[in-house]
């Protein structure tokens, strides 16, 4: 029997297989809610024919915002079954992104999770003229709220329900109706250089990628997977629904952001995928532990952390681990590293995966050295999340992993990264010429990163090609590389590092402010806020100290030499950042040239006046006197 070709096709086959295996669960009230596979497919039929019941027509967009939870999977996969097309977005997205989003997809049906995402359909109403209904999943909040625009999932699916008994056998026709090559889904970019492009993937597109990473790693229908990643990111459209659809695992939604980490080491996943800012909290707060631990327990911590690192370094380089650190390792097994894994909640994880930007080879070693099978996945949106990705035996923090299985890659004359697979996107919506600038006509997608392919076969991304430059010298400027250097420390949360055409390295850090608040208040330091934090003696002397160590790992002429703590952290609100934690480097390079440019002239201390944008979009500006610090106390001016 031919394998289904759409994600509604595959989960009727997932009901037939595997009946009552759970499919998703949902942590409610401190209470795992589980559904099985029958559950899943019951509710999306329900709700496919309560749409339908509402006027919903193949190829209209429907939209979900909130956080992770089933019934916003099963609007996606409802709004499928019938033809159309889903469109998730970031559920912290300010007004202004959220109106440019879904007036561009003319999303028409909005899934919200509760109240507060209500309220921002509510706020943009009348900005939104295809927008004909919003459904919301928790009620609470809402028995007020009286539009007949409004109404509840659990009202929808009843409505599917009459509908149905109405008009037999109307989902199984519809479904029928839908192609591998129909849109499935839409995904915006990040919009790291303006406003984000739609990415229309098709059912082959995800269905394809998804088996192929089955194929190629050790994916099992017992696995259990915590859905906790933006639903908008492709990593969660193609992991939670896709892979989770073909592979039959199931998927389980945390309460809420705030108990994620809770959440984690609740349920033990047996698979793992997170982005390398969840890599480095992760390392963080060990490392704030340990610092604050006895002083026994600190030097216990030390000791085995120390032989994990010479054992993993021998395992990196292919060479025999001596009988005696194997032993030693083998106590730290036991009174380190596993309770460790514990306490993260990777203990059961088989494979864990770090994607969606590079991730410091210090952070990617230490998690590799205490037992968690780290590795790298590369890939982007537009070629459904997924190109290479590395093998057990052969994880590695300067690669991203071979080109999977069917998955070609090509390295054009200028060292762009060139892709040709099954994921490859069908285009930008409403965007042909974007589409053909990055699609050429041999079906090879331009990725825009720099990199190239090793010796082994692993491919290696530098940066982004836009973004790698060189020093006036004509010495090569990385500053991705720099950066992850950087933010390996448990202090600095984000980092932005300039010098291209410029005579040395400079940076702009943003400190992390829980790790400096818990450092500070230990030596009684006293502060009232991030940026009066920031700006304290002791803090610069600190983040010195910790770029003086950053530089002992660099060449000497990429060593930096100068700089400045940011008064506010990087925030996506105010674009300087995206959704994802991706630099907008050129607005930053507007935004900041005041400082760009004191880096390099003879001033110690610059006026910075800083636009910031409120949760209710509101903006405004905070004046301030930030100081340029010199690395190692001498001034190196241009």
């Amino acid at each position: 029997m031919a394998e289904p070709d759409t994600l509604p096709g595959v989960l009727l086959r997932n009901a037939e297989r595997y009946g009552g295996k759970t499919a998703i669960r949902e942590k409610d009230r401190g209470i795992w809610q589980s559904y099985a596979w029958r559950d899943y497919r019951d509710h999306v039929r329900d709700f496919a024919l309560g749409l339908a019941a509402l006027g919903f027509t193949r190829d209209e967009k429907l939209s979900v915002i909130g956080d992770n939870r089933p019934r916003l999977y099963w609007a996606q996969i409802a709004a499928q079954a019938l033809g159309g097309v889903a469109v998730p977005v970031y559920q912290d997205s300010i007004a202004k992104e959220l109106a440019y989003v879904w007036n561009h997809a003319e999303v028409s049906v909005i899934v919200a999770e509760d109240q507060e995402q209500v309220d921002k359909a509510l706020a943009l109403r009348a900005e939104l003229p295809a927008l004909r209904h919003v459904i919301y999943d928790d009620p609470r909040g809402l028995a007020g709220y009286r539009f007949d625009w409004l109404r509840s999932f659990t009202e929808v699916e009843e409505r599917g329900r009459r509908f149905g008994a109405e008009h037999p056998g109307y989902f199984q026709a519809e479904l029928i109706r839908g192609q591998p090559d129909d849109v499935a889904t839409i995904c915006y970019t990040s919009g790291t250089t303006g406003d984000p492009k739609g990415v229309m993937l098709t059912h082959r597109n995800v269905i394809e990628t998804a088996r192929t990473f089955a194929r190629t790693e050790d994916v099992r229908p017992t696995d259990e997977w915590l859905s906790y990643l933006p639903m908008a990111w492709i990593g969660d459209s193609i992991y939670s629904l896709a892979l989770s659809l073909t592979a039959g695992f199931a998927c389980n939604c945390p309460e809420s952001p705030e108990t994620v980490q809770r959440d984690l080491r609740e349920l033990g996943p047996t698979s793992v995928l997170a982005p390398p800012r969840i890599w480095e909290n992760m390392l963080t707060s060990l490392q704030v532990r340990a610092a604050d631990a006895t002083p026994l327990k600190r030097w216990i911590f030390e000791r085995f952390r120390a032989v994990a690192e010479r054992v993993e370094t021998l395992r990196a380089d292919g060479q025999p681990v001596p009988p005696g650190l194997r032993l030693v390792y083998g106590l730290g097994e036991f009174f380190v590293y596993g309770p460790v894994r514990d306490q993260l909640g990777l203990g059961r994880a088989r494979w864990a995966y770090t994607g969606g930007a590079p991730l410091g080879a210090e952070t990617f070693r230490f998690f590799r050295s205490f037992g968690v099978n780290l590795k790298q996945v590369y890939g982007s949106t537009e070629v459904s999340a997924l190109v290479s990705l590395q093998p057990d035996t052969e994880a590695n923090p300067t690669t991203v992993g071979r080109p999977c299985p069917g998955i070609e890659v090509r390295i054009a004359d200028k060292g762009e990264v060139l892709i040709r697979s099954a994921g490859v996107f069908r285009g930008y919506f409403k965007a042909e010429e974007a589409t053909r600038e990055v699609i050429d006509a041999e079906g090879w997608f331009h990725t825009g990163d720099a990199g190239f392919l090793d010796p082994r076969g692993h491919l290696v991304i530098i940066d982004r090609a836009k973004d790698v430059g060189a020093l006036a010298d004509g010495t090569p400027f990385a500053p991705q590389f720099i950066e992850n250097k950087l933010k390996f420390s448990p202090y600095i949360r984000e980092a932005v590092a300039v010098g291209h055409d410029r005579p040395y390295v400079a940076a702009m850090v943003a400190i992390d402010l829980n790790t400096v608040g818990n450092w500070a208040e230990r030596r009684s330091i006293a502060y009232t806020s991030y940026m009066d934090l920031s700006q304290k003696p002791e803090v610069r002397a600190l983040i010195r100290e910790e770029i003086r160590t950053c530089n002992a790992t660099l060449p000497e002429s990429t060593r930096i030499r100068r700089f400045l703590l940011l008064p506010k952290d990087l925030d996506p609100d105010d674009a300087e950042i995206t959704r994802t934690r991706k630099l907008r480097r050129r607005f930053i390079a507007e935004k900041y040239a005041a400082i760009i440019d004191a880096f390099y002239s003879s001033q110690d201390e610059v006026a910075l006046v800083t636009a910031i944008t409120y949760e209710d979009g509101r903006r405004g500006t905070v004046p301030s006197r930030v100081r340029i610090e010199d690395v190692e106390g001498a001034a190196v001016h241009g």
